[in-house]
């Protein structure tokens, strides 16, 4: 009798260890089979397949939520639904980030909502939205002393030390003039992006490296185009001054005067469209 249990009791756990393996090998199958489809998606429309699928949506607190709808002009520009998906963004960068004050600032949650909705603003179209290359954000009051180059600076990212350095005078200037083309946030958050797809093999990543590896390519090839770049005065001269700065530059007149930059360059102005995947209105 007590073998026939044993026995019974074995065959219990062979089924249900059987099952597991099954249902194990379902699941490796279904991902396997669903990452060959959205290759194939990203290779026709150089995008992800999808970006917002979540279990649970964050709030933000009352204050939090204020401070996003009266002082962030691109929240306004979003539709019910991608507002909501544009909070939790912002909660949960703002929990994912450690923000730390020197020289006497305090961080409010002014601070961290607007500097975090910049990073979610030039993110939106990513499915991974967090650059893992950032664990801290350090905000001085306005420009600070660099031990880097022993210099005073507005703003930097630092990759090993997975560190973004703000001066907040500077950073509430680059929206204080809407249209100005400089913004110190977007331009920071945008090397920080950058490094990021050249680190990171997320989907998202990929498209946004292997888009600037086209632009590049467009304009290695285009004399024409690259001449009128350079007579523009579009873009402001710093942007010429490496692939980094030329990148963060544009990014920042697609974001600020995106009509604009469509007719002044509409080949450039698709590029980075693209890479951000960008498809608010108004852009």
């Amino acid at each position: 009798m007590q073998i026939v249990l044993i026995a019974k009791e074995f065959d219990l756990s062979s089924k249900i260890m059987i099952g597991i393996l099954l249902a194990v090998l379902i699941w490796i199958i279904l991902k396997n089979m669903f990452v060959m489809i959205e290759v194939g998606y990203i290779l026709k429309h150089k995008k992800p397949l999808f970006n917002h699928i979540y279990f649970r949506l964050r709030r933000l607190n009352n204050v939090q939520k204020k401070v996003l709808e009266h002082q962030f002009q691109f929240y306004k520009k979003l539709d019910s639904k991608e507002k909501k998906y544009f909070e939790h963004r912002v909660a949960s960068f703002i929990k994912d980030k450690h923000f730390i004050g020197r020289d006497g600032i305090l961080i409010s949650e002014e601070i961290r909502v607007l500097i975090s909705a910049t990073a979610i603003m030039l993110t939106f179209g990513f499915r991974d939205f967090y650059i893992g290359l950032i664990s801290k954000i350090i905000i001085y009051p306005k420009a600070f002393y660099s031990n880097t180059n022993k210099a005073f600076h507005k703003g930097e990212f630092n990759p090993k030390l997975e560190t973004l350095v703000i001066s907040w005078e500077d950073f509430v200037k680059g929206y204080t003039i809407g249209n100005d083309n400089i913004n110190l946030g977007i331009h920071e958050f945008t090397h920080a992006i950058h490094i990021n797809s050249m680190k990171e093999r997320d989907i998202s990543s990929t498209v946004f490296s292997d888009s600037f590896k086209e632009l590049s390519e467009m304009l290695a090839s285009n004399e024409t185009l690259r001449n009128k770049l350079l007579e523009s005065d579009y873009f402001r001269k710093y942007a010429f001054t490496n692939q980094f700065e030329f990148l963060a530059v544009i990014i920042e007149n697609f974001i600020e005067t995106p009509q604009l930059f469509k007719a002044e360059f509409p080949n450039i102005y698709s590029k980075v469209k693209q890479m951000l995947n960008f498809t608010v209105a108004g852009y």
